[in-house]
């Protein structure tokens, strides 16, 4: 049980530059996890266990990606309660990402503004960190791997790289996400396009076909869609992940519009917003999707959950769980296990 209030942390954090203090964060959570310190921030894990694409996820809230993009706090982030979590995006090179300043609170919106652009070490780093955290997943967490392209690779090579992470992160993971999705690296949403999507999916599945068979067994794959797409792009890509055999979709990643923080500071900042304006326009593309998929197609909800009520109305809009990332920046641990009761209880 947490014993210092995320209301006494808050203000230090938020006085601090944002990326500063997502650094001190991480920092914190990677040195004092699997440590006695661990109960200034820990939670207890609702247990209400869902079968999900082959998986038993312990409770429907999750870690969206992004926070840890090298997979360094596993077992800390998971001490809050969640019944997965998902790190990354790795890119096959590790990279520096966008200059700085790149993360921006607009604190009256409830919302972040960020053009991090896929800053990771790389590869062979990420995998050394998820192969050291241990008592996360020892207690039934589940745990996702979610893999991008290197800013500095052609979009017309992009398959390569996504080809590279799947076969990295496989043995690894408990689901692999392709993350097509960022507005942060040039021209990546371009893969969503029905011919760019159906070209990628059929190579990782040729791909993920081997793997299963080298591995001896089958590692369910994601993929993170935008919530910036008509309802037409939405049917091709639902039909896509039906041919080509994908286990499940996130929906959604941040957006570009800027329509419900119009005229606040850093409001016209470039980057991808997320946080509480994203919420109706991920729960528009869940509900399509869910529409497009069928009952059974399992579908991840992310963007704009900043309290229980919101993870309900996600789930109700067609999400089987719902993933946390800027909620949990404005609203502290404390919203994990607060969204997971609501859940467990409808």
């Amino acid at each position: 049980m947490a014993i210092v209030p995320y209301a006494l942390t808050r203000p230090f954090l938020f006085g601090l530059d944002a990326e500063r203090a997502h650094e001190l964060t991480l920092d914190a959570l990677a040195r004092f996890q699997n440590t006695p310190l661990q109960c200034l921030w820990s939670k207890p894990r609702v247990d209400d266990p869902v079968v999900l694409a082959g998986l038993r996820f312990p409770n429907r809230i999750g870690l969206a990606a992004g926070l840890d993009k090298n997979g360094r706090c596993i077992d800390g982030l998971g001490a809050m309660g969640f019944g997965f979590i998902e790190v990354g995006t790795v890119t096959p090179k590790g990279q520096p990402g966008n200059p700085k300043p790149r993360i921006f609170r607009l604190v009256p919106a409830d919302a972040l503004i960020n053009r991090l652009g896929f800053n990771n070490e790389g590869l062979d780093a990420f995998l050394a960190n998820v192969q050291r955290a241990h008592s996360f997943r020892a207690a039934g967490g589940i745990l996702g791997l979610n893999i991008g392209k290197n800013a500095s690779t052609p979009i017309e090579r992009a398959v390569d790289d996504y080809l590279l992470g799947l076969t990295g992160v496989y043995p690894h993971a408990d689901y692999v996400t392709i993350n097509i999705s960022s507005p942060n690296t040039k021209n990546l949403r371009a893969l969503q396009s029905d011919e760019a999507l159906d070209a990628l999916l059929e190579a990782l599945q040729s791909r993920r076909r081997a793997l299963a068979a080298q591995h001896g067994r089958q590692v369910p794959m994601f993929l993170k869609i935008a919530p910036d797409l008509d309802e037409a792009q939405i049917t091709l890509i639902a039909a896509s992940l039906h041919r080509h055999g994908i286990d499940g979709v996130i929906a959604t990643n941040t957006t570009l519009s800027r329509d419900a923080v119009a005229g606040l500071r850093h409001a016209e900042e470039a980057g991808g917003l997320s946080g509480a304006p994203v919420r109706e326009a991920s729960n528009q593309v869940i509900r399509q999707l869910r529409a497009a998929l069928g009952p059974g197609f399992p579908i991840i909800g992310v963007g704009g959950v900043m309290c229980a009520e919101d993870a309900l109305a996600m789930r109700a809009a067609g999400a089987d769980l719902v993933q946390v990332y800027t909620g949990l920046i404005y609203r502290g641990p404390g919203i994990v296990p607060a969204c997971a009761r609501a859940l467990a209880a409808a």
